[in-house]
Parts: C-alpha cells; sequence; structure tokens
C-alpha cells in the first residue's frame, strides 16, 4: 500500500506505537534517518523506529549544528520520513525553539508532523553539539517549565529531557536536573556526552524510569553496542548521524573518482540497482494507482 492510500494511518497515534517498544524488554534501537530514503532503507533492514537529527538534518541543509535551522525545516524532514515509513520518530527539539510558549509550538507542530517523541534539551537557545566544549545552560527550574510546557502540549508524544549537565555541572549535577525533569513530567531521561562506562551505570542506578543513551561518533562517549548499554539500564540507543556521515562518505568517494577519471562506472557495485531501489521506494505500487501510466521496464543495461 502506498502512502497516497493511507499507508496505514489508522493505526494508534505515533507516541502509543513509540511507547509500546519502550516498554518491551528488550533495548530499543533506533538509528537515524536524514532524508526519506535513509528512514527506507532502515526500515528494509528490521528498525521499528526512527530518530531525527538535529546536526544531521541542519548537515544535510549546509548549516551548522549551532540552533539556526528553523522549525519549519526540522518538521519538513519529520514529515518526509514519517510519510515514508509510518514508524515512530524520536525528533531532535533542540531547546524547544524559544520558550514555553514556543516549546508547546513545537511540539504541536511535530506531533502534526508525525513524530513519537520529542526532546528537549536545557541548553541556551544559542546551542551546540552536546559533545563540544563551552556548553552553557538555563536554569534548571526553567528546563524543567520547558518540559512541563512540552507535556501540557502533548496529545500523545513523548517529552524526552535531555541534560547537557555533565559536561558542565558534573555527573551529580546532570542526575539532580534529570530527576527534576522526571517530576516536572518527562516520560524518558537523556544525559547526553557521558565519558564513561561508570557514569553511565552511576546515572541509571540514580535516575528511575526509562533512560535513552547517545551512541554518537567522534564524541566523548566511548563506542558501546546496544547490548552495553542495555546493561548499563538503558533502555534506548540512538545512532543519531550515523546514516548522514556514512552517505557523506561516500559521496565524497564518488565526486573525486569523477572527477580524477571522468566516470562513475567503476562504483557501479557500491550503487542499488535501479530496480532494487524501486523497489524500496515502492514505484510499482504508485505507478498502479494509474491505469494511465503504463507499466515501467528496468533496462537491463547500467546506467540506462
Amino acid at each position: 500500500m502506498t502512502w497516497l492510500e493511507g499507508n496505514g494511518r489508522d493505526t494508534p497515534p505515533a507516541g502509543e506505537r513509540l511507547q509500546a517498544l519502550i516498554d518491551r524488554p528488550e533495548i530499543l534501537g533506533v538509528p537515524g534517518a536524514h532524508n526519506g530514503l535513509a528512514g527506507m532503507l532502515a526500515k528494509e533492514a528490521g528498525f521499528e523506529a526512527l530518530y531525527i537529527s538535529g546536526g544531521a538534518v541542519t548537515a544535510t541543509l549546509g548549516l551548522p549544528d549551532l540552533g539556526v535551522m528553523t522549525i519549519e525545516e526540522l518538521c519538513f524532514i519529520t514529515r518526509q520520513v514519517s510519510r515514508s515509513t509510518d514508524l515512530p520518530l524520536i525528533v531532535d527539539g533542540d531547546t524547544g525553539y524559544g520558550e514555553v510558549l514556543n516549546v508547546m509550538r513545537t511540539v504541536k507542530e511535530l506531533e502534526h508532523a508525525g513524530a513519537g517523541a520529542v526532546h528537549i534539551e536545557d541548553q541556551v537557545v544559542a546551542k551546540k553539539c552536546g559533545h563540544l566544549n563551552d556548553k552553557r545552560l538555563i536554569s534548571p527550574e526553567d528546563a524543567a517549565a520547558k518540559i512541563s510546557a512540552a507535556v501540557k502540549g502533548r496529545s500523545h508524544l513523548r517529552i524526552i529531557a535531555r541534560t547537557d549537565a555533565a559536561a558542565v555541572e558534573g555527573l551529580e549535577g546532570a542526575i539532580a536536573r534529570a530527576n527534576l525533569y522526571k517530576e516536572a513530567g518527562a516520560d524518558v531521561v537523556f544525559p547526553d556526552a557521558l565519558p564513561s562506562e561508570v557514569d553511565f551505570r552511576t546515572f541509571a542506578d540514580s535516575v528511575p524510569g526509562p533512560k535513552m543513551a547517545n551512541m554518537t561518533e567522534f564524541g566523548r562517549t566511548p563506542y558501546f553496542t546496544a547490548e552495553q548499554f542495555q546493561d548499563m539500564g538503558y533502555d534506548i540507543v540512538i545512532w543519531p548521524a550515523t546514516s548522514m556521515r556514512v552517505a557523506a562518505g561516500a559521496m565524497q568517494e564518488l565526486y573525486a573518482h569523477i572527477r580524477d577519471h571522468g566516470g562513475a562506472e567503476a562504483l557501479i557495485d557500491k550503487m542499488p540497482s535501479r530496480a532494487e531501489l524501486y523497489e524500496t521506494i515502492g514505484y510499482y505500487d504508485y505507478e498502479a494507482l494509474d491505469e494511465g501510466i503504463a507499466k515501467s521496464v528496468v533496462p537491463e543495461t547500467p546506467g540506462e
């Protein structure tokens, strides 16, 4: 069934479907999907939920992750991935795009775009990647007010409270903030950029309820597997920008090869065939909706 025919929209709301996945005994592994095609490929691989990373989306826009992306741009990608996969999405809501009323608007817009959860962080509005230096935080009380506002504004969206306090106020500060955000109504807490297994375990032991871990590359957190995070006490693990980074690396190789060799034939084996791509995007299902469109025949010769 294609998206034009409904694509399963009679299913429970995304937030409820995400909660059912979180409630299972095994950890929920959630890869990033920076566009609709990436989401479709992740779904083909068997993933049941996806993550929309602010850093990955801003990079695809050719912008830095410094809070310069608009909520409209974030919702555009969220709608795109939701439409193409119908999977519950965890969306990076940065600082909520402003103060309390802006947070409530962000929650509403992301719900309408198809999100199942949003995380709101406790940095100042001119935020930066959580794994970089010299982050600045708003007060715990102001951050808790944002979480409370997000909870008031949601219909089904799960609210994830992210704290960047470990690098600024130490692990005890991050734990205190996370517990305050839980009291404000957060469904899940998310300590970003913890630097060691000991810190992850201490945080998990000190904060009740579901917790999310971030397994980004090139950051402060050592490389752990999903199973290791589960053993440390976490319920969700995200790989936020991995798909974008791998895609960027492949494109760097492609463009350099075309520049140096005047063509891309040597890289054909690294590409999905036209038939494989059509299968992923449901090309023939869409074509079949209009009897006036003759069924396409995929050329057998590569490149045609």
